[in-house]
């Protein structure tokens, strides 16, 4: 009987440990691990820098993936969170930085070479005048240097 009472007395703290998930080291809810997956989803991995921390495989991404956890079972809000890592690794730690004066040249590079493949296109294109036709002994020399 006493085990019957032992059993019925865990099985809440049992699906609460169903519900639970450890990853990075973390142990965190579902619904904190879905925040902690959103945050990570918009930064970039500083080794690979063309995939986000959340589908990066390199140590440094499971790191700050384990930052990232740790702040959010602690409570910290999702702004803050990036707030803190852009403050530690700079803007370019965001995958979709903000168009600000750190950033317009970013922004900007596409109209930029656009405007000098035209540049560049219409330079070739015109040419200049082709040059004078070699002289007699202009000719004659080459002939003789072949």
């Amino acid at each position: 009987m006493k085990r019957w009472l032992l059993l019925l007395a865990l099985l809440p703290s049992m699906a609460l440990a169903q519900a639970m998930v450890t990853r990075d080291g973390v142990t965190l809810t579902q619904a904190q691990e879905t925040e902690a997956e959103q945050i990570g989803g918009k930064l970039r991995c500083l080794v690979c820098q063309g995939e986000s921390l959340e589908a990066s495989d390199a140590k440094l991404a499971k790191q700050l993936r384990g930052i990232i956890r740790q702040q959010v079972v602690a409570g910290i809000p999702p702004r803050q969170i990036q707030a803190y890592l852009v403050h530690r690794y700079g803007i370019f730690i965001l995958l979709k930085p903000p168009f600000s004066p750190l950033t317009w040249l970013l922004y900007a590079m596409p109209a930029i070479a656009l405007l000098a493949g035209g540049v560049a296109v219409w330079a070739v294109r015109r040419g200049g005048a082709p040059p004078p036709p070699l002289t007699d002994g202009e000719q004659a020399r080459l002939r003789d240097l072949l």
